[in-house]
């Protein structure tokens, strides 16, 4: 079973590049579990650095649990004795699937605290200043395995509603409309970045490990911005999709999402 506790990265820039590589190609599926990687001497060629310095990240890899040493076949990939990935099977129901994947896994509520809203929270909920918010930090599990970390910022007359004992054993979205906000458009950007010392921690992960980030502006019926989230996600235990199909004719032809679409891997 892999270890999630966090270790450092390697200190030297080479071996911390090439540590990264090989991570991100296990983390996509490129490499399988079971696979052995090629020999020091090859990767060595291959990222055109020393074999101490593939010594090195291969080191790293190990602490991370991600791959093993073994006598006689040399390093083997381990990470899919994990968890499957859970799956957001489809963008355009995504809302639907988070509130069911928030029933199948686990929250832990690290902080909870009400103060005024960030200026970039505010912009984007359309509050005025001195607008006050509901702030929370969770992180969720599957299979015990922290997978997400969900920083969140609701506006303070919607938060009251619902108290730190609530967040923390119930789905966001089940509390904003039990507060009475009937929940009607969501605007997501997905990117990627390096997990800071405090999401690394969070998520079982080395300092400087890639992230999916998810930053999402959740709307009611009337318009009124009811959630501002910022989300963390480990991309070997979690990942995003979209099913697509071609519409329109001649040079109008182009893709847009199957509406309500699933797919069969979602969420254990």
């Amino acid at each position: 079973m892999r270890r999630t506790d966090a270790v450092a990265l390697p200190d030297e820039g080479k071996a911390r590049r090439v540590y990264l590589q090989l991570r991100d190609e296990i983390a996509n599926g490129r490499v399988r579990d079971g696979d052995i990687l090629p020999g020091e001497s090859r990767m060595a060629e291959v990222y055109g650095v020393s074999r101490v310095t593939v010594r090195r990240a291969l080191g790293a890899l190990v602490s991370d649990g991600v791959i093993e040493k073994r006598v006689g076949s040399g390093s083997v990939v381990t990470s899919r004795a994990s968890p499957e990935p859970l799956v957001a099977a489809d963008m355009a129901t995504l809302i639907p699937q988070i509130v069911e994947m928030g029933r199948r896994t686990e929250a832990r509520l690290l902080s909870f605290s009400y103060g005024e809203a960030p200026g970039h929270v505010a912009r984007a909920l359309d509050l005025p200043p001195p607008a006050r918010v509901q702030n929370a930090v969770r992180v969720r599990l599957a299979e015990g395995q922290a997978f997400s970390r969900l920083t969140t910022c609701v506006p303070e007359a919607i938060a009251r509603n619902y108290s730190e004992a609530d967040l923390a054993t119930t789905p966001l979205y089940l509390l904003l409309e039990r507060g009475g906000a009937r929940i009607e458009t969501a605007v997501q950007k997905v990117s990627a970045t390096l997990a800071s010392p405090d999401a690394a921690a969070a998520l079982g992960v080395a300092d400087g490990s890639p992230l999916l980030s998810v930053t999402r502006v959740v709307r009611d019926s009337e318009g009124r911005g009811v959630e501002h989230l910022s989300a963390l996600y480990r991309p070997d235990l979690f990942r995003l999709e979209m099913s697509l199909h071609r519409v329109g004719a001649g040079q109008a032809r182009h893709w847009e999402p199957v509406i309500g679409a699933a797919d069969e891997e979602a969420v254990p």
